[in-house]
């Protein structure tokens, strides 16, 4: 239809999970659909999974713990309206007792890759008037509710990077955490109260809320929550 604007969406590791279900939920909602994905050939199945419903998606090989990949996919993809920081990375064991190499790792996925890609992508929606960066944190990032290892230090983390830079950017680009809660995925395991879909659904909303949505808050269920108790 002439005159209607096709937005486009990356959703990171949108190759399973809760990244798959944010990804098919953008695209029913009309958006063209980036499905981040370490491995290429499962971020295919959903692209063409997507494309077959009538959807509109394609793949981009994106390691986010690889500040070289995040600069190939924002090179190749400069005019990204919605970024959905999806890709995690849970630890095991004690904070303290944790390898060098499983701290870097762990910070590097869920902290400092949506970091990078939120300054790779934000100017651009900034100079366009229209952005939406959702980061799917947890719980367990809240301050009086660490999780356990490196990951409830680095949702932590990656919520005080979505109030810094919902702070730091204009009110068109929307900045917001979300709780999934506890899901059925391979992270959470096949005992988790929620489906993939339900998990999903505060990111979808966020991801496509209006002119006076809110930014810079925390949600789960579209309700928000503490940033100290999750």
């Amino acid at each position: 239809m002439v005159g209607v604007t096709v937005r486009t969406a990356l959703v990171t590791g949108a190759n399973r999970g809760i990244g798959e279900q944010i990804a098919r939920g953008l695209a029913k909602h009309g958006l063209h659909v980036l499905v981040g994905s370490r491995e290429r050939s499962s971020g295919d199945n959903i692209a063409a999974s997507i494309n077959d419903q009538g959807g509109s998606a394609e793949t981009v090989a994106l390691d986010v713990s690889d500040r070289s990949s995040i600069a190939s996919v924002a090179s190749t993809h400069p005019e990204i309206d919605v970024l959905v920081n999806n890709a995690g990375m849970l630890d095991e064991g004690r904070l303290l007792d944790l390898s060098e190499d499983t701290l870097a790792m762990t910070t590097a996925v869920n902290g400092l890759g949506p970091l990078f890609l939120i300054r790779a992508m934000s100017p651009g929606m900034a100079k366009r008037g229209y952005g939406r960066i959702v980061n799917v944190s947890s719980g367990w990032g809240a301050l009086n509710n660490l999780g356990p290892g490196a990951y409830g230090v680095t949702k932590a983390y990656l919520n005080a990077i979505t109030i810094k830079a919902a702070s730091e950017l204009p009110n068109s680009v929307k900045v917001n955490a979300m709780c999934p809660g506890w899901v059925r995925t391979r992270m959470g395991g096949p005992s988790a109260s929620r489906s993939p879909e339900e998990g999903a659904d505060t990111g979808v909303w966020l991801a496509t809320l209006p002119d006076t949505g809110p930014t810079g808050g925390f949600f789960r269920d579209r309700q928000a929550i503490s940033w100290m108790d999750g």
